[in-house]
């Protein structure tokens, strides 16, 4: 019943912000979802390296083939979420005067509080993964590229440049660096913080430096 809950609260949170959303794409998020689950409930019980793609697919109760057509590896499985086109949406929603940074300030703050709400198990134990396991932090470095490309088209977007121009770029990857570190910063101390405060204090590290 537990997990029943937790699946249709993430649902309910892509349908909330993503209202165009048709039946096929609930469809595929429900699989998504599921094969994430199993992933995370094999990963608790047995470890990340003895848990094996044709293990999650039969605890999902799909195939190998699905699980690899929603996830090229098993990394993707632990670091993919729902957010990337939840963040862009609502970026390009925000004031066209308002500062790029805060704009991503009120997304990402947004995110995290909800994430915090409909998955914190899952996030705890998705950062607690990436501490540990040399090849979900490599992974995350190529993901985390593709999200850059996502932002700066947005950012482009809001300030008139272009999407390959250097500040554009440095600017998304700078914040969403200064985001992993926090998220690891989180979970390296036991995630006994508040997620929130910490985001938060990163992206003032961008906005203002490393002032005394």
């Amino acid at each position: 019943m537990a997990a029943t809950s937790r699946t249709r609260s993430l649902d309910s949170v892509a349908e909330d912000m993503q209202p165009q959303l048709g039946l096929r794409e609930r469809k595929k998020l429900k699989t998504r979802v599921a094969i994430r689950r199993a992933t995370y409930r094999l990963i608790a019980e047995q470890g990340y390296d003895a848990t094996t793609v044709e293990q999650i697919a039969e605890a999902a109760e799909v195939s190998p083939s699905t699980v690899f057509r929603y996830f090229p590896t098993k990394e993707d499985i632990v670091l993919t979420d729902e957010y990337d086109p939840v963040m862009v949406a609502e970026l390009r929603a925000r004031p066209a005067d308002e500062a790029p940074l805060d704009s991503l300030r009120h997304v990402v703050v947004k995110a995290t509080r909800l994430a915090l709400e409909t998955d914190r198990e899952e996030m705890i134990q998705r950062t607690g993964l990436l501490v540990r396991v040399p090849a979900l932090r490599s992974r995350l470095m190529q993901s985390i590229a593709l999200t850059s490309r996502l932002l700066n088209g947005v950012l482009a977007e809001r300030t008139g440049r272009a999407e390959d121009d250097l500040e554009v770029r440095a600017f998304s990857m700078a914040a969403l660096g200064t985001i992993y570190e926090a998220t690891v910063y989180w979970a390296e101390r036991d995630h006994r913080d508040d997620l929130v405060e910490l985001v938060q204090r990163s992206l003032n590290t961008i906005g203002n430096g490393l002032r005394g």
